[in-house]
């Protein structure tokens, strides 16, 4: 297995906004207000260029498998970014990739000053619901910020200084 995480282009973008969708709808988790029907999602390049934003595409074999990155989300608390648009195919899950992306995010998070890291998600993505929490994101009562995602149901919140998994648990 080879596996690149690097920083997204815009050759990237229809890819990653496939994969995102299809993912959204194969756990039944498509409804507006998610990034499922956020044109961003067709321009992630172009959104992930703010300042204090980043998105790491991971290449499995050479093929994109999917990705995540950290995002300065408007209305946060100081010192805290969002990750975000996290989203694998069906043949990349369970070998240690969104873990990989997790680990790359919170370290650059931990690089670019940041000291939170914010969540939202849905009820339907309980295997990364699971994953977040196995990394140390709690559960929030309501959202935090303005991401505009009013379909997500699930808000999460993790210092960036707390240690990550050890190296035998798996995502």
């Amino acid at each position: 297995m080879s596996l690149e995480l690097r920083r997204i282009k815009e050759s990237d973008d229809q890819v990653l906004a496939g994969i995102i969708r299809q993912t959204l709808a194969e756990f039944g988790a498509n409804h507006k207000g998610t990034v499922y029907d956020d044109p961003s999602t067709d321009q992630l390049s172009r959104i992930f260029t703010a300042e204090g934003s980043l998105y790491y595409v991971a290449e499995l074999n050479g093929k994109i498998v999917g990705g995540g990155g950290l995002f300065p989300t408007d209305g946060l608390p100081p010192a805290t970014c969002e990750f975000v648009k996290m989203y694998l195919l069906p043949e990349a899950r369970g070998l240690g990739i969104g873990r990989a992306l997790i680990e790359k995010n919170l370290e650059k998070a931990r690089e670019l000053g940041y000291v939170q890291v914010y969540l939202e998600s849905m009820p339907e993505l309980k295997t990364a619901l699971s994953l977040y929490e196995k990394f140390g994101w709690v559960y929030l009562n309501g959202p935090l910020g303005n991401s505009g995602h009013t379909g997500c149901s699930r808000w999460m919140l993790r210092p960036v200084n707390l240690p990550t998994l050890p190296p035998h648990t798996q995502d």
